[in-house]
């Protein structure tokens, strides 16, 4: 089981974790700054994100696509599975991710929306 464990990954897309227009930025700055927010989420996530027991005893894997709102503060508005994993264990465990993850961190000032959407992609496996 040890030699299993250590092959465990939980992935977060970083190249597709957030997609939103992002039409009118100006400046490189901006761009830098929203570049860094996205990579804090992603590290958050990576951080927050759980392989459930049931799932490792199983040697199941899942990737699913969740959309996630946000207001201003970072705060949770709501979430939509909108690619389940077809695992029922896994799908289980994303509304409580997203719990563990709320807040995530500030949006930058450039994204001058009250509420921002994006689609957060979520893989479990086992390399």
């Amino acid at each position: 089981m040890t030699k299993f464990l250590s092959r465990l990954c939980i992935y977060v897309s970083a190249a597709a974790v957030l997609t939103f227009g992002m039409a009118g930025l100006s400046a490189q700055a901006e761009a830098n700054d929203i570049r860094k927010w996205q990579k804090k989420i992603v590290h958050l996530v990576a951080k927050k994100q759980v392989y459930p027991r049931s799932a490792i005893r199983k040697e199941l894997e899942g990737r699913a696509k969740v959309r996630v709102n946000i207001d201003r503060t970072g705060a949770i508005v709501s979430h939509e599975v909108i690619t389940p994993t077809g695992q029922a264990v896994f799908d289980k465990e994303i509304p409580k991710l997203m719990k563990r993850i709320n807040p995530l961190p500030v949006p930058p000032e450039s994204l001058t929306d009250t509420e921002l959407s994006f689609v957060l992609p979520l893989s479990w496996v086992i390399n």
